[in-house]
Order: structure tokens, then C-alpha cells, then sequence
């Protein structure tokens, strides 16, 4: 399939053809989804029995585009009497302006067809491939068609009205018009995804969820939401260009939640229009230094479903920090488990990271101490169920083996962990990222129970088990003949040696003892790793290295992102920014929207970056990338009441400067120059 065109409004939006045709697929997701359903899965186009060819495409707005469409196949010797535009909007529900324009000198008849169809597809059912249960019917009144889907008290609709006189019957509309010379005419169409309660069985009780809001409202609140992120000014194009990019895609993502009606971002776009506990964490360390604001709704709606029982279809501990909230028809009948899924070892300790950094940022002390109870649960969960063990090591297993995931950590595809040789471990797995995400948060907790919970006592002993916990692994994780820590410990404590950018997590949570640091730092930019690009997720000469393999060998974003800061931590700032360097010279061939991943081949091979061919764009902690490289080249750490700013900008990008970095110190400007002056190379 040829590159789609997407258009979102919140947790709504339209995946279609270069044509704005959806057809009925459980290969890729096209249609019109909201909160996990796909209420649209036909919408095709015709003139007279034609399908149309674009000739062009008006997509640089998130929520509308307009396509510019003759009748027949292309042809260099085009000559259409005819030409049609649609105009697509997205605000909660779509609305669709067809004009059709008549080029000819006389009067002429035209039949306007338009398909119409919804399988109300989970989106779990399309990936997997699976048929529905319930039951849909069509209704057909005057100029409406009635979409309806039951299954049992799981209930939706798809209410499609036409502005102009049609012909309706259950598989769409017709219109059949007379146009003059060189006249026009047209009809607007509104389709409404109804969502009758957030779980089927109180349906009756609640009214459809549907919204509607006009384009200029949501360009509005896009607008409002890009001009309170601090200014960005810079020689460098392609960073001026994905700095955009990302503040507008951050704001198109965020999404209103079915359950506590707070403004969240969703992990992307099309398969993660939701949140993650890992994703939005993550996400949210990126966006906290430029928008703080966004911050408090992802930290209060994860500690508020945090785990409180003990539940194995839903992988459920008591503390344990949810990694997925799913709305749709698998979830709410339990064939999958999402309602919420807990699969995830990462999540718990990094909701520690974020809320300790979220205060040292922003001084919102009353939040941490608000939030003291679910953070002593969290890292309660460290050292019980998340030590399955008992090695002081944090640890998965998925309790669910029917519908659980298998791998725990970010990279959580199927074959993602290995030994070198391409062997895969048995579980439980000890990920060595996990240990790092573990000492960081100890060291955090005992500074929120130092400074907010009145508990030195506390405060002491996780910082001893912290301490135990970096000398431990520093002992255990080493793999002395190569020099470099393992990718995990198998369930014999053995080490899992695969050379991967787990490494580079290492750096930045601040476990690795520093005579350890320049091996890792040297190992990042190896050419095994290091593709010109970015860092691979798996080493090149590795058993199980794939460059298009999603976790074994593509390059991702927001792992170089924190990569990155890892190196500048530990005072590699020079090696952090060739990653800054390659991250953002990548960034143009995507049009300064970086991907959840690309492909990992050499730079000097294909040169230029290969698009992997399922990844989410706009994904979240991807457009959170350029943010993360920004605080990264400027050296910018909060300390106490002030903001440290210690400048490293790459060699060729010329000036770098942000004004009003929002924080605890009111708003400061940064100011940063690399030592040769701009190269232009950088904006080709």
C-alpha cells in the first residue's frame, strides 16, 4: 500500500489512500477510528463507476486535508471534463465537502457515488486477523445512514447525514446531478462515531459520546498549546524544522480519556491512540522542560489505576504502574486483557523518575506529597513482585502466557532479547535497563522522602539499596572478556550477551560506575551500533541483527533521545551530540517528524534514512525527540531554584537559543554556539 494520509483530532482519526478512499483491510488499519473502534471501514469514491486519481494532496494540517482528484486512471495525456474536491475535517466527528466541478462548455450529468460501510473493527481484531461476534445493521432514512453494532450491551453507531437530496441505501449514497458550464456543485457530509457509555453494560444509563468541534477551535487550541513552549531561534534549519513539527504533533495527540475526562497524550498514531504507562512516561520526560502543564493528568491517571490486587489475566500487582488502557470490544469482554494491562516491568520505577524530575522542575511539592502513597507502593513493587527471584534485581514473567506479552521491557516485541548467538532466554529475564530505571528511582524516592514525606529514616535505606543495587550490577552484569554489560540475566543468572542500545538506558539512569562509562560511550558510536543515523537497537553482528527487524535492529528516535542524555551525563557531550547530529540530519527526510523507528542500514550505504514500514507517525516519544536533544545540547538541568545551562551544541549548527524555559525559576533564556559557525550542510 501506498503511503497513507492520516488526520486526528484527540483519540479520533482517519487513516486513508492518497485518493481519501478507505477500503475494507485487516492489512494496515484504514478507516475512521475513536477509542479502539473502527467506525468507518468503506468511504470510497466514484464519478460515473470511476475511481479517482489525486493529482494533489493537501495534508500539512493535522486535523483536515483537502484532495484534488480527476476521474480514470493517471495519464500523461490527461485531459478531465471533470475534477472533484474533497475536503476532510476531523473535530470528534469527520465532516466531508465533495464538490464536483464541470470543465466542459455544456450542461452535464453526473452519478456521485459514495460507499459506505463499518465493520466496527477492535483494533485488536484487525491486527490478529479476527471476525466479528455482534451484530450490524444499516438503517436508511432520508439523506442518513444508520450504522449500528450490539453485542450484547456493547454498543456503537455510525450516524452518516448529507447536506444535499440522495439516493441512500444500506451500502451508501448516490447523487445524481446536473452541473452547467464550467459550474460547480456540492454536498457536505457528517459522520458521528457514537459510543454508547465507556463500558458496555452501562450503556442505557449514559448518553453517546460524540463531540463535534470546528477546525478553527482546534487550531486554537493547537495554536495556544504551541505558543506557550518556549521560543526556539537557531541557525540550524532542520532543528528549527522538527522543533515545529513536534509541538504540533504533541498537540494533536493529545486526546480527552473515556474514564476520568482529562487531556492526555496518546502514544501514537495509528495502533498506540491511547495511553502507555512506559510511552506516556517517557514522553513526558521529553515535553517537561518546554510544556510542564501537560504533565500532571499522564502522573495522576497512572497512579490513580495503579495495580492493587493480584490479577494474572491482566498481569496486576499491588503498585505496579499500568503499560496499556484499551476502551474498545476485546477489552471490555476480556478477550484481551487491557482494561488495563499491567504488562510491563518499566513503567513502575520510571513513574518514580517522573515524578521526582516533575518537581525539580517545576517545584510543585504538593503533588509529590500527594502522590506519597502510590510512590511508596512503587517502589514497594521493586523489591517484591518485581524481584521474582529474590536477587535484588528487578525482574518479568508475564502471569497471563495465553494473552500476556512475553518481553516486559520497551523493547517488547517476541525476539527482542537474546543471546548473541540469536538464542533466545527463558523467562524470568532481568533486563539490564530495568536495574538502571531501579537505582534511579531508589535514589529518587529517597530524595521525595528526604525533602516531602518526613522520613529520613526511609530516605537512608533506599539510598543504601540503591548503592547495593549499582555495585551489584556493575559485579553481575559485566561481561569481562567483551568488555560490555549484558543484555540481561536468563533465569541462572547467566548472562543474555547481545550488544544492544540497552546499554546507552545505562548511562543515563547513572548505574554504570565511571570507570565503565568511556567502554560504553566508545561502544554507542561504534559502526556496530552506530549507523550514521542513529544507534541500532541490536548490534550488527549480532545473531539476530535485522535492519527492518522492529526491535533487533532499526534505529528509534527516542532511544537515541536518551541516549543522548545519557553521554552528556557522564560528560560524553561530544558523542551525545553525533547522536543529536545524526537524529535531527535523519529528521529531514521525514519532514522533521522523526518516526517511531527506521530502518538501521549505513548511512554511507543508503544515504539517506530507510522508512520502516509499519511504524507510527506521529508517535509521541518520537516528536518528544527534538525536545530531549534541545535540553541535551544546551546542558539544561534544574538545580534547586535555578536552571543550570551548560551549552555543547554540535560542531556546524551555529546558534542554538530558547527563550522562556518555563520551570521553578520563573522563565529563563539559553544560549548556546557551536565552536565553528553554522555549516549549511546541516539544512540539506
Amino acid at each position: 500500500m501506498r503511503q497513507p494520509v492520516s488526520i486526528l483530532d484527540g483519540n479520533t482519526f482517519v487513516v486513508c489512500d492518497r485518493r481519501g478512499d478507505i477500503e475494507p483491510s485487516f492489512d494496515f488499519p484504514t478507516g475512521l477510528f475513536s477509542f479502539d473502534t473502527r467506525f468507518l471501514s468503506t468511504w470510497l469514491l466514484t464519478l460515473d463507476g470511476e475511481r479517482l486519481h489525486a493529482l494533489s494532496i493537501d495534508d500539512s494540517q493535522s486535523y483536515r486535508t483537502r484532495y484534488f482528484l480527476v476521474p480514470g486512471e493517471p495519464t500523461h495525456y490527461l485531459d478531465a471534463k471533470a475534477s472533484v474536491i474533497r475536503r476532510r475535517a476531523i473535530g470528534g466527528s469527520l465532516g466531508e465537502e465533495l464538490t464536483v466541478l464541470n470543465h466542459s462548455e455544456r450542461e452535464m450529468r453526473f452519478n456521485l457515488r459514495l460507499e459506505m460501510g463499518s465493520d466496527f473493527a477492535d483494533l485488536f481484531e484487525i491486527k490478529h486477523k479476527r471476525r466479528k461476534v455482534g451484530r450490524t445493521t444499516a438503517t436508511v432514512a432520508e439523506n442518513e445512514l444508520r450504522l449500528t453494532y450490539r453485542r450484547e450491551a456493547f454498543h456503537r453507531e455510525t450516524v452518516i447525514t448529507s447536506t444535499t437530496p440522495a439516493e441512500v441505501d444500506p451500502g451508501g449514497m448516490t447523487w445524481t446531478i446536473l452541473v452547467g458550464p464550467h459550474a460547480e456543485w456540492s454536498t457536505r457530509l457528517h459522520v458521528s462515531a457514537l459510543i454508547y457509555g465507556a463500558r458496555g453494560e452501562d450503556f442505557r444509563a449514559t448518553t453517546p459520546l460524540s463531540g463535534s468541534r470546528s477546525p478553527a477551535a482546534i487550531l486554537a487550541e493547537q495554536q495556544e498549546l504551541v505558543d506557550s513552549a518556549p521560543k526556539l531561534g537557531c541557525d540550524c534549519e532542520p532543528l528549527a524544522t522538527a522543533y515545529r513539527q513536534s509541538l504540533t504533533d504533541l498537540a494533536a495527540l493529545r486526546y480527552e480519556s473515556i474514564t476520568l475526562r482529562v487531556r492526555l497524550l496518546a502514544a501514537g498514531l495509528p495502533w498506540f491512540m491511547t495511553i502507555f504507562g512506559r510511552d506516556s512516561i517517557l514522553t513526558s520526560l521529553q515535553v517537561l522542560p518546554f510544556l510542564p502543564e501537560l504533565i500532571p493528568p499522564t502522573i495522576m491517571m497512572l497512579a490513580g489505576l495503579q495495580g492493587h490486587r493480584l490479577d494474572d489475566f491482566r498481569d496486576e500487582e499491588p503498585g505496579k504502574i499500568l503499560h496499556e488502557l484499551r476502551y474498545g470490544e476485546t477489552a471490555g469482554f476480556e478477550e484481551q486483557p487491557h482494561s488495563p494491562y499491567y504488562g510491563s516491568a518499566d513503567s513502575t520505577p520510571l513513574f518514580l523518575i517522573l515524578l521526582d524530575e516533575y518537581e525539580r522542575w517545576t517545584g510543585d511539592a504538593d503533588l509529590v506529597r500527594k502522590l506519597e502513597f502510590p510512590a511508596r507502593a512503587a517502589l514497594a513493587w521493586i523489591d517484591s513482585y518485581g524481584d521474582l527471584l529474590g536477587t535484588g534485581y528487578l525482574w518479568y514473567r508475564t502471569r497471563n502466557p495465553d494473552t500476556g506479552l512475553q518481553n516486559q521491557c520497551w523493547k517488547d516485541s517476541w525476539d527482542a532479547i537474546s543471546y548473541s548467538d540469536g538464542r533466545l532466554p527463558d523467562f524470568p529475564r532481568a533486563t539490564c535497563e530495568l536495574q538502571g530505571y531501579a537505582y534511579d528511582a531508589k535514589l529518587r524516592g529517597a530524595r521525595m522522602a528526604r525533602q516531602f514525606w518526613n522520613d529520613p529514616a526511609y530516605a537512608e535505606r533506599l539510598e543504601r539499596e540503591a548503592a547495593a543495587l549499582k555495585e551489584r550490577f556493575n559485579r553481575d552484569f559485566w561481561i569481562p572478556e567483551r568488555e560490555y554489560f549484558a543484555l540481561a540475566l536468563d533465569p541462572e543468572g547467566r548472562h543474555v550477551d547481545a550488544l544492544s542500545s540497552n546499554i546507552g538506558h545505562l548511562l543515563w539512569s547513572g548505574i554504570v560506575d565511571e570507570s565503565r562509562a568511556e567502554r560504553i560511550a566508545r561502544l554507542l558510536l561504534d559502526p556496530l551500533l552506530f549507523s550514521g543515523w542513529g544507534v541500532r537497537t541490536l548490534a550488527a553482528d549480532q545473531g539476530r541483527y535485522n535492519p527492518v527487524g522492529y526491535h533487533v535492529g532499526t534505529v528509534w528516535p527516542f532511544d537515541n533521545a536518551f541516549i543522548a542524555w545519557g553521554l552528556a551525563r557522564y560528560g560524553f557531550r561530544e558523542e551525545a551530540g553525533r547522536i543529536c547530529e545524526s537524529m535531527l540530519s535523519a529528521s529531514r527526510y521525514f519532514n522533521g517528524r522523526l518516526p517511531e523507528a527506521f530502518a538501521g542500514y549505513d548511512r554511507h550505504l543508503t544515504e539517506y534514512p530507510v522508512q520502516y514500514p509499519t511504524a507510527c507517525s506521529p508517535q509521541a516519544w518520537s516528536a518528544g525527540t527534538p525536545l530531549l536533544l534541545l535540553r541535551v545540547m544546551l546542558g539544561l538541568e534544574p538545580q534547586g531554584e535555578h536552571l543550570i545551562i551548560d551549552p555543547a551544541v554540535p560542531e556546524g549548527m551555529g546558534r542554538v537559543e530558547l527563550l522562556d524555559i518555563p520551570g521553578r525559576w520563573g522563565l529563563v533564556d539559553a544560549l548556546g554556539r557551536s565552536r565553528t559557525p553554522h555549516d549549511p550542510r546541516h539544512d540539506r
